[in-house]
């Protein structure tokens, strides 16, 4: 992939974080500080396979150097809470260097360890059913930040990451460059097949296209929800500048590009996209494409009514794709008691800081202002 490998700092003045750098870049930067070159390996190892957080960690290096060197920014953020769920499932708020506070959710199993990593800091789309869009925008996170939060997990679990999604907060598409120093981060560093990587998109205008010129063997998933435009709309608001014809045309040229089967998502809201009507809409979209619907039935936040179909609407939407000839799945939420829409754990404790750091008086009259900050 030609794009730029270690992560830029998130202000100016301050040390570039070593983390998502290769092994050449780190066994430059150790010899530009007069170390011999075999010192790159091995801050190389410590960084992505021991969990380094500080020079003083490796303690193979000559203790004066430790010591001595000028400050260096490995880039690891700290965990400033987590949920768990009887299903094993974790979701962590990790505190990034600037205060900024991220989710990210460890899912294991008996044979995997899925880690769903966030690449904005909120999101601009504003999907009308997303807490993460209820939240508003901050930034873009650093390559660093998405490869802590894969090393975080996988330290808090004590075993290998053997998957990761990109669909948690913020829309990947609008960080690209970021999210694929990531991705080659992940793989070439971290030790991650691409094969098991998933970036998920709501479809950003010219990005699908983009992202085929790099021909990864990440699974790409795009975000519909809907079965016809005017209903797109009004759960997705980019969508008036995206129409579903031009954003399914481009997603055909990825295939033609890269020769990758596509992911759909489709969240299954109760009484408003989950008929039969909107299965063969569906299915007429997708007809011909090497394609797969993952089925998502909703989880309900407190800022909308949308709500979670039965189980007889979902598998009535299931045989309806099904006898279309459209390959298709239901994905169940993890970790539903711990705020597992995306979004929902980080607003909650927004407001619970929010809530202990104001004065009595002050909060009744404050709270619409921060309602909308969150």
């Amino acid at each position: 992939m030609s794009v730029q490998l270690a992560s830029q700092s998130v202000s100016q003045g301050t040390p570039t974080p070593r983390l998502g750098a290769s092994l050449e870049e780190l066994t430059a930067w150790v010899q530009d500080r007069g170390q011999p070159a075999y010192r790159g390996k091995q801050l190389y190892q410590w960084l992505y396979r021991q969990g380094a957080r500080s020079l003083s960690d490796i303690t193979v290096f000559p203790k004066r150097w430790r010591e001595n060197a000028e400050p260096v920014d490995f880039g690891r953020s700290t965990v400033h809470h987590r949920s768990i769920a009887p299903d094993g499932t974790i979701k962590y708020l990790l505190q990034l260097a600037d205060g900024n506070l991220v989710e990210t959710v460890g899912m294991p199993t008996s044979k995997r360890l899925t880690v769903c990593v966030s690449s904005q800091v909120g999101c601009p789309m504003a999907c009308d059913f997303c807490a993460t869009g209820k939240g508003g925008f901050l930034r873009n996170l650093e390559t660093h930040e998405i490869v802590d939060q894969v090393l975080t997990v996988q330290e808090e679990f004590d075993r290998r990451v053997s998957h990761v999604v990109f669909m948690g907060m913020g829309e990947p598409l609008l960080n690209i460059d970021n999210v694929l120093a990531a991705l080659r981060c992940l793989n070439e560093d971290v030790g991650i097949g691409q094969r098991s990587m998933t970036v998920s998109t709501v479809g950003i205008p010219g990005r699908i296209r983009r992202l085929a010129q790099h021909k990864l063997q990440a699974t790409l998933a795009v975000s519909l929800h809907a079965s016809n435009q005017t209903l797109r709309e009004r759960l997705i608001p980019s969508a008036r500048q995206y129409p579903l014809e031009d954003l399914l045309a481009e997603c055909r040229e990825y295939v033609q590009i890269t020769g990758r089967r596509l992911s759909f998502e489709y969240l299954l809201l109760a009484e408003l996209n989950d008929r039969p009507e909107h299965a063969e809409e569906l299915a007429k979209h997708l007809r011909g494409f090497q394609s797969h619907v993952n089925l998502i039935p909703y989880n309900p936040i407190s800022e909308v009514d949308y709500q979670r179909p039965d189980r007889q609407r979902i598998d009535r939407f299931v045989r309806a794709l099904e006898e279309r000839h459209i390959a298709v799945s239901v994905r169940y939420s993890k970790g539903l008691d711990v705020d597992a829409a995306c979004g929902q754990l980080r607003a909650s404790k927004n407001k619970e800081e929010f809530f202990r750091h104001s004065s009595p008086l002050t909060r009744e009259d404050s709270f619409l202002s921060a309602e909308s900050r969150l």
